[in-house]
């Protein structure tokens, strides 16, 4: 079947908003009185969301996790507050996200947001880009029980769309999104320019190297 819905991943697909997780992190561990990382470093931590990330930054460790400490807690806050306050201070879309969305949503293809990034920045941050109304279904990473690489999001979002996996192809930067994608049945888009490594990435249905790609490899479904 043709494609006829699209999930987006945010984070390293349509938005490269590691400027201001990196300076929300840095302004947390600075209120703990912990030093500043490069903002290279952050990025190796950002893709299982918000508890995950605060939980290797402040520990400036990639196998720490979110166990619910009063630190990890008072850290999260901390961050949640920087960064509400600067959701897109350096945060942009990248080269032909907006225009290649708009085209999708004029041209009648049902678009959805699938991110492991929690809510309460999903939505503040799809505004102030000015690409929230394009989406009919947004699933944040705490919108449900499960989050990428498990199934149920994108199952979530073919079920209020009313579509079939065939019919249904997610975008992202990320191993979570293709391992979700193959999950849930459907078919993948990879983009190389986010901030997954593309060593560690299982095979996708493509590879794009910048977002407007997307429909010209749509074309060559039909």
């Amino acid at each position: 079947m043709s494609i006829r819905a699209f999930a987006f991943d945010l984070d390293g697909t349509l938005a490269d908003s590691i400027p201001d997780l990196a300076h929300a992190a840095n302004a947390a561990r600075r209120d703990a009185g912990l030093t500043q990382l490069e903002e290279t470093q952050i990025e190796s931590y950002v893709g299982d969301g918000t508890e995950s990330l605060i939980a290797r930054a402040m520990a400036a460790d990639m196998a720490a996790s979110f166990t619910g400490t009063a630190g990890q807690k008072e850290a999260l806050a901390r961050f949640d507050q920087h960064y509400l306050k600067g959701l897109t201070l350096r945060t942009t879309l990248y080269p032909g996200v907006s225009s290649t969305l708009k085209e999708l949503h004029d041209c009648g293809y049902r678009l959805a947001i699938v991110t492991n990034k929690p809510e309460r920045f999903t939505l503040p941050l799809l505004k102030e880009l000015g690409i929230g109304d394009l989406f009919e279904v947004i699933v944040s990473g705490d919108s449900l029980a499960n989050r990428k690489p498990n199934a149920e999001p994108l199952q979530y979002a073919m079920e209020k769309m009313g579509v079939s996996a065939d019919e249904f192809l997610m975008v992202g930067d990320s191993k979570n999104d293709i391992l979700a994608a193959r999950a849930a049945g459907c078919k993948v888009a990879f983009v190389s320019y986010g901030y997954g490594d593309a060593k560690t990435i299982p095979n996708a249905d493509v590879t794009l190297t910048g977002f407007d790609e997307l429909m010209s490899w749509l074309d060559t479904q039909d």
